[in-house]
């Protein structure tokens, strides 16, 4: 027989109420899971999402799947735009990433107990990046921290910034054409700068460049949010003009390939475009004003780990060398 709520010792009132059944299926969540959901949330896409995490596509669905049925939650949708957050999606997204960084402060906690600094760092390298600066990190790592060894991944900048911030790498080096996030810690190794070119013979390099004439050309650019697509926009913008045919290239060697055999005009790093007007293969029309820079970046909120605070600290070594 049910009582109904009454004064109980110390004059509290008991209010009634009905236990809330908790599931049983509810267990704790597998880092895995979320480091996954993490990924999936940042890219708006499974097939991106795995890529990165070096995973299959069924087993990153598969993975979100059931933390949704852990969870009981809907996290995502699917729209003609990719995977698209649900308002819980975003809740426990916040949630996630600070959980995420919690247990990568609890390694580097222990791994400071602990007083020694050991491990491998999986290193990014993407965009233009200075052969020489990771060169000299690799060997004075070796040289002072024997007990670390270095993972090389090669990659884009935004391919090479992601898995920064989805874990799957601790550090990179990559081009910056503007300034950096605020979740990164990076520094800066050096500078160059973009040029327009062309074949040789296409356009008249004895005086001004004509651009609203040039627009009438095919420009062999990135259209991805690259240093050489932000600096393409900005030149758009500067003489107002717009291409009337872009032609999307992401690898500089075939960009340089295409502008060479004179399909159009196209942008090409300092290095790679001095190599290929001194070989005769094209001709500079433009150089950009403003430089793009080379950075070394990890997350800042990884910044502190014994690993990362290592290898920041040699590479400013090398910043200050030169």
């Amino acid at each position: 027989m049910n009582r109904a709520a009454g004064p109980a010792r110390g004059g509290r009132i008991q209010p009634a109420s009905t236990p809330r059944r908790l599931s049983a299926s509810l267990a704790p969540v597998d880092l895995h899971q979320l480091k996954t959901f993490v990924a999936v949330a940042r890219e708006r896409s499974i097939t991106r999402a795995s890529e990165q995490l070096h995973l299959s596509q069924p087993a990153v669905s598969a993975q979100i799947k059931a933390l949704e049925d852990e969870l009981g939650l809907q996290l995502f949708e699917r729209t003609s735009r990719g995977m698209s957050l649900t308002s819980e999606g975003e809740r426990i997204l916040a949630k996630s990433e600070r959980a995420l960084a919690a247990q990568q402060d609890l390694m580097a906690e222990a791994t400071r107990i602990k007083g020694q600094v050991a491990g491998k760092l999986l290193l990014g390298v993407g965009g233009s990046s200075n052969k020489e600066a990771i060169g000299y990190l690799i060997t004075l790592l070796a040289e002072r921290y024997p007990d670390v060894g270095v993972a090389l991944t090669h990659g884009s900048s935004q391919e090479v910034l992601a898995s920064v911030r989805n874990g799957t790498l601790d550090a990179g080096y990559y081009n910056e054409a503007g300034e950096p996030d605020r979740d990164l810690e990076s520094i800066e190794i050096s500078r160059f700068r973009i040029h327009v070119a062309g074949a040789p013979g296409l356009f008249s390099t004895a005086q001004s460049p004509d651009w609203r004439a040039l627009a009438e050309l095919p420009w062999i650019y990135p259209t991805s949010s690259t240093c050489c697509s932000l600096a393409a926009e900005a030149l758009f913008k500067q003489h107002q003009f717009r291409p009337k045919r872009v032609i999307s290239v992401d690898r500089g060697s075939v960009t340089r390939s295409l502008i060479a055999s004179g399909l159009g005009l196209g942008l090409l790093h300092a290095d790679a475009a001095k190599e290929a007007a001194t070989r005769g293969e094209v001709e500079l029309l433009h150089e950009m004003e403003q430089p793009v820079r080379i950075l070394f970046a990890t997350l800042a909120s990884r910044a502190r780990e014994p690993l990362l605070a290592a290898a920041t600290s040699v590479v400013r070594d090398g910043v200050r060398r030169e």
